[in-house]
C-alpha cells in the first residue's frame, strides 16, 4: 500500500502546474506524511512508533470520497470553541481546583495505607472518579473517605452536564 500511495504521490507531483505549491498544501503535507514514516522505519530501526502518523491516510478518504465539504463545518465548531474560550478557561480552572482540593483531602483523609501515597495520587483518583471512569486501582477504605467520593462523584456528573450548556 505504501508504494501505491508512493505512486499516487509522485504522479500527482508530476501533473499539476506547480509541484512545490501542491508539496506544501496541506492535502500535499498529509500525502507526504501518509507515506513518509514506513521509509523512515526502514531506514532508521527503532522508528517504529512513527508508523502511527499513517493515520493521516484517512484524511485522503475526505477528498477522494469529496467530502472536503465538511470541513468547512468543522471551521464553525474551531469557531464556537474560540468564541467560547474564556468561559471552557473558567469551567477547566474550576474542575483542576475541584480536583486539587479533592486530591489533596483524599490524600489526608486516607492516607497511604489505603492507597494514597501522595497528593498527586490523589489528584489522579479524582480526576478518574469525576470522570466516571472509576479504574479501581484506588478506592477509599474508610467511611468519610467514601462520602467525599460519593460528593466527589455527584460534581463529576455536573462536570459532565456544564459543558453543553456553553456556547
Amino acid at each position: 500500500f505504501t508504494l501505491v500511495f508512493t505512486l499516487e504521490y509522485a504522479l500527482r507531483l508530476a501533473v499539476v502546474k506547480r509541484p512545490l505549491r501542491y508539496a506544501f498544501s496541506t492535502w500535499g503535507l498529509i500525502d507526504l506524511l501518509s507515506i513518509l514514516p514506513t521509509y523512515l522505519s526502514v531506514l532508521f530501526p527503532g522508528s517504529q512508533s512513527l508508523l502511527v502518523v499513517r493515520i493521516l491516510r484517512i484524511l485522503r478518504l475526505f477528498r477522494i470520497l469529496k467530502l472536503t465539504q465538511y470541513v468547512e463545518e468543522s471551521g464553525v465548531l474551531i469557531g464556537a470553541l474560540w468564541r467560547s474560550r474564556r468561559k471552557i478557561f473558567v469551567f477547566i480552572c474550576a474542575v483542576l481546583t475541584v480536583v486539587v482540593i479533592f486530591g489533596a483531602l483524599m490524600y489526608v483523609i486516607e492516607g497511604p495505607e489505603h492507597g494514597f501515597h501522595s497528593i498527586p495520587t490523589g489528584m489522579y483518583w479524582a480526576i478518574v472518579t469525576m470522570a466516571t471512569v472509576g479504574f479501581g486501582d484506588i478506592a477509599p477504605g474508610t467511611s468519610f473517605g467514601r462520602f467525599v467520593a460519593s460528593v466527589l462523584i455527584l460534581i463529576g456528573y455536573s462536570v459532565i452536564a456544564i459543558p453543553t450548556g456553553i456556547y
